[in-house]
C-alpha cells in the first residue's frame, strides 16, 4: 500500500539526485581512453542451386600510453562450398612501440596459418625504427624500416609432396597512410615490402570506413599480397576483398 511517507521519501530522493543530473549535459562524452578496440565481421550464406558460405572477421586492440604503444590484430577467413572447405586462413599481428623524442623503435611479430595458400605457415619477426612523416587532424603517414627473420612452409604439390621449410633474413619496410575524407568517412592504406635473400613479398592493405550510427561503421577492405617465389601449381598473387560491419570500443 502506498503511504504518504513513501511518496515524500521518493520525492526527496528525486530532488536530491536532480543536481547531480544537472551537472551532466545531454551530449556528455567520456574522456578519451588509452585503450581502443575494433571488432568487425562479415557473413554470406547461399542456398538452393549454390550451397556456399563464407565468413571473415577482424579484431584490433591497441593501448597507447605516453611512452609506449601496443597493438594486436587477429584476422580470420573461412569459405566452404557445401560441406567442403575452400579457404581457411588465420593471421595474428603483434607490435610494440617505444616512443622516442622523435619517432619510435618497434618489435613486431606476424604469424599466418593458411591451409589453401601457397605457404601454409608463415612466421615473421622484425624490429626497427619508425616515425610520422605527416601527422595532423586529417592525415597521418608513418614510415617503418628494419631487419627481420622469416620462416615459411610451402604448400605440398604433386611435384614436391614434402617441400623443405624456408628460413630467410629479410629487410622489412612499411608505409601506413590514413586520411579523413569527411567527418564520418576515412581511408587507410598500408604497404609492406619484405626483401630477403631467397624470396620477396609486397603487401597492400586498403580499407574504406563509413560511420553511420555512433560507434557502428560499414567497412570495405582489400588485401593484395604478391610473393615472388611460390611452389609449383601456386599463384604469385592472393587477393581478399571484404564487406563488413565494424564496431569500435573506446
Amino acid at each position: 500500500m502506498i503511504t504518504m511517507k513513501n511518496i515524500v521519501t521518493t520525492c526527496c530522493l528525486f530532488l536530491l539526485s536532480a543536481p547531480a543530473w544537472a551537472l551532466v549535459p545531454p551530449d556528455y562524452q567520456e574522456p578519451p581512453s588509452s585503450f581502443n578496440a575494433e571488432v568487425e565481421a562479415g557473413l554470406q550464406l547461399n542456398s538452393g542451386n549454390n550451397e556456399t558460405k563464407n565468413f571473415n572477421g577482424r579484431t584490433y586492440l591497441t593501448y597507447d600510453s605516453p611512452s609506449t604503444k601496443q597493438e594486436a590484430t587477429l584476422k580470420a577467413y573461412y569459405a566452404a562450398d557445401g560441406t567442403e572447405s575452400t579457404a581457411e586462413k588465420y593471421e595474428l599481428f603483434l607490435q610494440s612501440n617505444y616512443k622516442l623524442e622523435r619517432g619510435y623503435v618497434f618489435g613486431r611479430g606476424e604469424f599466418t596459418w593458411n591451409e589453401f595458400g601457397s605457404y601454409t605457415r608463415i612466421s615473421t619477426i622484425s624490429t626497427g625504427y619508425g616515425f610520422d612523416l605527416i601527422k595532423n587532424y586529417k592525415t597521418k603517414l608513418s614510415l617503418e624500416a628494419g631487419p627481420g627473420y622469416r620462416y615459411d612452409q610451402p604448400q605440398a604439390s604433386i611435384a614436391e609432396p614434402n617441400p623443405d621449410e624456408n628460413r630467410d633474413v629479410i629487410l622489412r619496410s612499411a608505409a601506413k597512410y590514413t586520411v579523413k575524407l569527411q567527418e564520418y568517412t576515412s581511408f587507410n592504406a598500408d604497404v609492406t615490402a619484405e626483401t630477403g635473400l631467397d624470396n620477396n613479398t609486397l603487401t597492400l592493405d586498403m580499407s574504406y570506413k563509413n560511420t553511420f550510427i555512433q560507434d557502428w561503421a560499414f567497412k570495405i577492405g582489400m588485401n593484395i599480397k604478391y610473393t615472388e617465389v611460390v611452389p609449383d601449381e601456386s599463384k604469385n598473387t592472393d587477393t581478399v576483398t571484404t564487406f563488413n560491419l565494424l564496431y569500435t570500443f573506446q
